[in-house]
């Protein structure tokens, strides 16, 4: 399908946003826009075929991305749009990573909202802290999104109007101790069997063999998989770090088997208008999958993550080794896999069963 050959044009279809598609009619252009997109359809109000409109149809269509920053800026009053412009800008310039950014942003409009005409650069620490305390107490926002929120804010402030640590007084909320929910052995091995698709049992497999992030598992290309020296190069991953990690012996005949019935060209895992299969549809297999496991507890997916570090450590592995897959900075961040790990809390008898 050539590109040059069809024109693409945003629209509304019936309450949804959709890409247009004209082209000079005829039978071979017709076809190979449906061998390109099978699940393009033809709209008789609107007289041409449509695609729903979506990051991932956009990159294939060589269109620019949908951006809703100008239509954000727009809402907003007077000089506050100009902040929120360079706000923006800055983060681009610095490289931050897709979700820091849509973090940031959404968190910085939300206050600017809040100040209406009011200049976001006349403000304070004191009126800061005001505004910070209204987020708890009349938001009720948790620890994480208000680490979050004073994280954008004090990238505005330092990284945008360059101001030396105006927040050094401005107390971080105490981020409570959660421990990671896993799975036992029998929870996985029921959870896999529970899937009856060959690409959704892949995928789950990978997630809990490699013990990656659901994000790490989409995002995986062909070339990733080394199947001579039995590993999967993890590319870009939280932090901007690379890493290798083992490739499951196990998995090996059912990636060839995967690889042979759905034949994918760049992505591992592919979405149904190409490019990479989304984060949420895994997580959605997940759920189906433990659902019909009969399993009850209340995990997500980054639980089969938080299962391959705990059986790697119940089976005596290094814990400097499973930082090193897992791709923490710290140790103290894997350390945690400790406070859970059965085998350790069983070797723990109590007084009672001594009386």
């Amino acid at each position: 399908m050539n590109n040059n050959t069809y024109t693409f044009s945003p629209d509304t279809h019936r309450g949804k946003n959709v890409i247009l598609i004209a082209f000079e009619y005829n039978q071979k252009n017709k076809q190979a826009l449906r061998n390109r997109f099978p699940s393009v359809k033809w709209s008789q109000t609107k007289k041409s075929w449509y695609l729903p409109d979506l990051p991932v149809v956009r990159q294939q269509l060589g269109m620019e991305p949908k951006s809703g920053v100008q239509e954000k800026m727009m809402s907003l009053c007077g000089m506050n749009q100009k902040a929120y412009a360079k706000m923006h800008d800055q983060l681009l310039l610095k490289g931050y990573s897709d979700n820091t950014k849509r973090i940031y942003m959404a968190e910085f409009y939300h206050l600017l909202k809040l100040l209406k005409t009011y200049p976001v650069e006349q403000l304070d620490t004191v009126r800061l802290k005001d505004y910070f305390l209204y987020c708890v107490e009349k938001e009720g926002m948790g620890e994480r999104k208000m680490n979050g929120k004073i994280n954008a804010i004090k990238f505005y402030f330092e990284q945008v109007l360059h101001r030396p640590r105006m927040f050094f007084d401005i107390p971080r909320p105490k981020k409570p101790l959660v421990l990671p929910k896993m799975l036992s052995k029998e929870q996985v091995r029921k959870v896999f069997h529970s899937v009856d698709n060959l690409k959704h049992l892949v995928a789950l497999k990978l997630c809990y063999g490699a013990g990656l992030r659901v994000s790490e598992v989409v995002n995986i290309k062909i070339n990733d998989i080394d199947s001579t020296r039995m590993v999967i190069h993890v590319v870009g991953a939280k932090g901007k770090k690379d890493r290798y990690v083992p490739l499951p012996e196990k998995l090996l005949p059912l990636l060839r088997e995967y690889f042979k019935k759905y034949r994918p060209k760049e992505y591992l895992f592919e979405g149904k208008y190409g490019g990479a299969y989304s984060k949420s549809s895994v997580q959605q297999v997940f759920k189906k999958a433990m659902k019909i496991a009969g399993i009850r507890k209340k995990i997500g997916i980054h639980g089969l993550r938080h299962s391959y570090a705990t059986h790697l450590l119940e089976d005596g592995a290094d814990m400097r080794f499973i930082q090193e897959l897992l791709g923490h900075n710290s140790i103290t961040t894997t350390q945690v896999y400790t406070k859970v790990t059965p085998q350790r809390l069983s070797k723990v008898k109590s007084p009672l069963d001594s009386l």
